[in-house]
């Protein structure tokens, strides 16, 4: 399945949850873009525990949720239509062969077929919400690996904010408070309006309040640990 997951649409909770690198599948047609199967197991291909952490946000906030079906390795639905890795010829070390020497028309193709289908459902469930007067906050899940190129990442949590900290500075000090987590404040990724796409498309623009959230990996391996963190987050949002 490539269309995008759509979770409780009209959900009656303030929060919207996005979530751009839910899957790592890759349509038969493209052939697993010349990459062997363990490669596409790994980080370069999809945010690995983040579908599951929104899946259960949605579950008790009683909150819409979108997920994209597509991997990141295929069109990264999370960058500008500009950037250089919206389709990456090469992902931490690893060549992408089917992503090489691909012409205009190809990246058309792939835009058309799966960027703007995922960005069309977020916008018709905000737009949905907005038609009822209903407020929308703007959360992105993402997940980020314990270490890249050797740099080990402390950060059990990161949230990521650009100008707007109306989310960013309550939800950072639930998360501190108890002590016991390191947490991550635009670190080790910030909210660039020009490379990120999702909250500055559907949430910048419109004036909402927002956040963007990473997960280091190894704290959400499995159905159990993503709840817990699901959970846990979920206490931090005012």
């Amino acid at each position: 399945m490539t269309a995008p997951q759509i979770l409780r649409p009209r959900g009656s909770g303030r929060f919207v949850f996005f979530c751009d690198h839910a899957s790592n599948h890759i349509p038969a047609e493209l052939h697993n873009l010349g990459l062997p199967a363990p490669e596409l197991a790994r980080h370069i291909a999809w945010d690995i525990g983040a579908a599951g952490v929104t899946e259960v946000l949605s579950e008790i906030l009683d909150a819409p949720a979108i997920l994209c079906n597509i991997s990141r390795l295929v069109i990264d639905c999370n960058r500008q239509l500009h950037a250089s890795d919206l389709i990456p010829e090469s992902s931490d070390g690893t060549a992408i062969p089917g992503n090489r020497h691909l012409d205009e028309a190809a990246k058309a193709a792939r835009i058309e077929r799966w960027f703007r289908p995922y960005h069309d459902a977020v916008e018709s469930v905000l737009l949905e919400r907005g038609a009822r007067g209903v407020e929308s906050i703007a959360v992105s899940i993402h997940s980020m690996t314990a270490s890249l190129a050797g740099k080990p990442r402390p950060w059990q949590i990161a949230l990521s904010s650009h100008l707007d900290r109306r989310l960013a500075n309550p939800v950072l000090a639930a998360l501190r408070r108890p002590g016991d987590v390191v947490v991550g404040d635009n670190q080790p990724y910030d909210l660039d309006p020009e490379v990120d796409y999702t909250i500055p498309f559907h949430a910048l623009r419109r004036g909402l309040q927002h956040l963007q959230v990473e997960f280091r990996q190894d704290e959400i391996p499995d159905a159990t640990a993503q709840r817990r963190w699901a959970e846990r987050f979920a206490r931090t949002l005012p």
